[in-house]
C-alpha cells in the first residue's frame, strides 16, 4: 500500500535536520550533519513546488493534493507521485508526477488534469442501481464491490460510481472496473485489471539454479514472488529440487516462471535502476495450470495457461516478462486505467512486450529454446502460427507499424504495434549492423539505434512520468525529458528518441525538450 502524505507545513519540515555526533580527537565532540536521503529531499522539494503552484496543477478550492509515493531511478533521479481528492471524493485522473535530481532540484512535471474541477458531489441515482448496471457488464459474476462515489477528471469533472465486478467473460477471467454516471445511471467508462497475452529443471532453459525456500516455490530474495497452482498457494516439496523438464509439467512451468521473474527483477535493478517489480522492493505471485490458451495479469497475480496443441505451457521468458511488465506498468505513476479508447491499453500491452525483450536480452541465452529477440511468444507457438507479435515490423503479423488517429479504436493487442516499433528503432535502428532485422519507417527516414539497455532506461524514465491519460504524444515528451536527464552530456540519445518517434508518425509536441 502506498503511503499518503498531505502537503502542508509538517510535510515540508520533514527530515532535513538529521545530524550525527562524531568523537573528536580532543575532549570536544563535533556534530556533522548527515546527508539527507534523496527520497526525503525529493519529497520535501516536490511538496514545496506543488504547494506553491496551485494554478499550474489546476487545484480547485475543494481539492486536496497528497503525496502517495517516491520512486528512485537511475542517476539519482526521483519520481514523486501525487493524487487528489475533490470535496473528500477520490479523483481518477487528478494525478501529478514531479521529477527531481538527487539533491531535490525539480527537473520536470507531468500533470494529467487540463481543467480545474467544479462539479456537484450529490448523486441522483442510488448506489444499488449503479451496482446492478455494473453487474450487467460481466457475463458470469462472482463478486460485486460496494459502489464508491468518485470524480472523473474530465473537463470540469464528472461524478460517477466506481464498482469492481469479478467473474468471467467469453474471453476468460475479468476484474472489471465500471464507472456509472451518478446523475444518469449510464456507463461512461470501464477498464479491466486482467491483461492477457497471449538442480531445477525448466522446459525453456534446461537445468537452472533457482532462488527458492527449502521446501516451497517462494523466493526469499524477492519478497512477494512465488509460484503454484490455481488455488494460489506455492508448490511445496521435500527438497528444493523442482520440475522434471517436461513441457506440460506444472512444477516445471513454475521453474520457468520463477527463473524468468528472477532475471527480470535483476534486469530492472542492473539496467533500469528499479527496485523490484513494484518499484519498492516487492513483486507478485504467479500461478500455472490455467485451463486456457492464454496467460494474463489480473492486477494481483500472473496466471499462465498452455498453447493450443497443449504441448507447452505459456511460460517462456517473453510471455512471463510481458505479464510482469503489466505489473510494472500498473505500479508506475498513472496506473493502468484511463486514457483515450485503447491507446493507453495498447501502450500497456507494448510495455509488456518491451519488458519481455529487455529480460531476454539481459539473460542473453542464445543456445536455449528462448534466445534474445524482438518477437513475442514464438517459442510457445500459442495458436500454431509462431509469434503473436513482431516488434521490428508489426505489420508482418497484421498490426499497425505507425501511429494514427485510429489507434484508440484499434484492438488493444494490435494497438501495441506503434510503441513496439518505436522501441525497436530506438534500440536497434532501422538498418542494424549487428545482425538484427531491418525495420521500415513510416516517414522513410533512417534511424540509428542506441542499444537496448539505453533504450530501456529511457522507456523506464518515461513510465516514471506516466499520468492517467497516457498517450503516444505524452510518451514522446516524457521520454525526451528522460533522455536529457539521464544523459545530460550527450545529445545523441535525445536525438535518437525524437527520430524514433517521428519514424512511427508521432510528431513533435508543443513544449517538448530540445536536444
Amino acid at each position: 500500500m502506498r503511503h499518503q502524505t498531505a502537503i502542508g507545513a509538517a510535510a515540508l519540515a520533514a527530515g532535513l535536520a538529521v545530524a550525527m555526533s562524531v568523537p573528536a580527537t580532543g575532549a570536544t565532540a563535533r556534530t556533522i550533519p548527515a546527508k539527507p536521503d534523496p527520497r526525503t529531499l525529493a519529497a520535501v522539494s516536490a511538496d514545496t513546488f506543488v504547494a506553491a503552484k496551485p494554478a499550474e496543477f489546476m487545484k480547485a478550492p475543494k481539492d486536496k493534493i497528497f503525496r502517495t509515493n517516491v520512486t528512485s531511478g537511475l542517476r539519482g533521479l526521483q519520481y514523486v507521485e501525487y493524487q487528489r481528492t475533490y470535496d473528500g471524493l477520490p479523483v481518477l485522473g487528478g494525478d501529478i508526477v514531479v521529477t527531481t535530481n538527487a539533491d531535490g532540484g525539480v527537473l520536470s512535471t507531468s500533470a494529467n488534469q487540463t481543467s480545474t474541477l467544479d462539479v456537484g458531489t450529490k448523486p441522483t441515482i442510488q448506489a444499488a442501481r449503479a451496482a446492478a448496471v455494473s453487474r450487467g457488464k460481466v457475463a458470469k459474476v462472482d463478486t460485486v464491490s460496494t459502489p464508491r462515489l468518485t470524480v472523473l477528471a474530465e473537463g470540469k469533472g464528472r461524478l460517477v460510481y466506481e464498482t469492481v465486478v469479478t467473474g468471467h467473460q467469453k474471453k476468460g477471467e475479468t476484474k472489471l472496473h465500471v464507472f456509472v454516471d451518478a446523475k444518469t445511471g449510464k456507463v461512461v467508462r470501464t477498464f479491466d485489471d486482467v491483461r492477457d497475452a497471449a538442480d531445477d529443471r525448466s522446459f525453456y532453459h534446461g537445468t537452472v539454479d533457482l532462488s527458492t525456500a527449502a521446501t516451497s516455490m517462494t523466493d526469499p530474495a524477492r519478497p512477494g514472488h512465488q509460484c503454484g497452482g490455481q488455488g494460489g498457494s506455492a508448490y511445496t516439496g521435500s527438497d528444493s529440487a523442482w520440475g522434471n523438464g517436461s513441457g506440460t509439467n506444472l512444477e516445471t512451468g513454475c521453474v520457468d516462471v520463477l527463473y524468468a521473474v528472477q532475471k527480470e527483477w535483476d534486469m530492472l535493478k542492473a539496467w533500469l535502476g528499479r527496485n523490484g517489480t513494484n518499484g519498492n522492493g516487492r513483486g507478485f505471485p504467479s500461478r500455472v495450470g490455467l485451463n486456457d490458451v492464454n496467460a494474463y495479469w489480473n492486477g494481483s497475480y500472473t496466471n499462465f495457461g498452455h498453447n493450443q496443441s497443449n504441448t507447452k505451457l505459456a511460460t517462456s521468458v517473453d510471455v512471463v516478462g510481458h505479464e510482469n511488465g503489466h505489473a510494472i506498468f500498473q505500479t508506475t505513476p498513472g496506473g493502468s486505467s484511463g486514457g483515450s479508447g485503447n491507446e493507453k491499453g495498447g501502450m500497456n500491452e507494448s510495455a509488456g512486450d518491451i519488458f519481455g525483450a529487455l529480460t531476454e536480452h539481459y539473460m542473453n541465452e542464445p543456445s536455449t529454446l528462448d534466445p534474445p529477440d524482438y518477437l513475442v511468444g514464438e517459442e510457445v507457438d500459442l495458436v500454431g502460427q509462431g509469434p503473436i507479435r513482431n516488434m521490428y515490423n508489426p505489420s508482418a503479423l497484421g498490426d499497425p507499424n505507425c501511429y494514427s488517429s485510429s489507434i484508440p479504436s484499434t484492438e488493444v493487442h494490435a494497438a501495441a504495434g506503434p510503441q513496439n516499433h518505436w522501441f525497436y528503432l530506438l534500440a536497434e535502428g532501422s538498418n542494424p549492423s549487428n545482425g538484427n532485422p531491418t525495420s521500415p519507417t513510416c516517414n522513410n527516414s533512417r534511424v540509428t539505434g542506441i542499444g537496448i539497455q539505453k533504450a530501456g532506461q529511457i522507456f523506464m524514465g518515461g513510465l516514471n512520468r506516466k499520468v492517467t491519460s497516457w498517450s503516444h504524444a505524452r510518451a514522446r515528451v516524457a521520454t525526451l525529458q528522460a533522455a536529457k536527464q539521464l544523459f545530460p552530456s550527450s545529445a545523441t540519445e535525445c536525438n535518437a528518441v525524437k527520430a524514433a518517434w517521428s519514424a512511427i508518425n508521432v510528431p513533435a509536441q508543443s513544449g517538448e525538450p530540445t536536444c
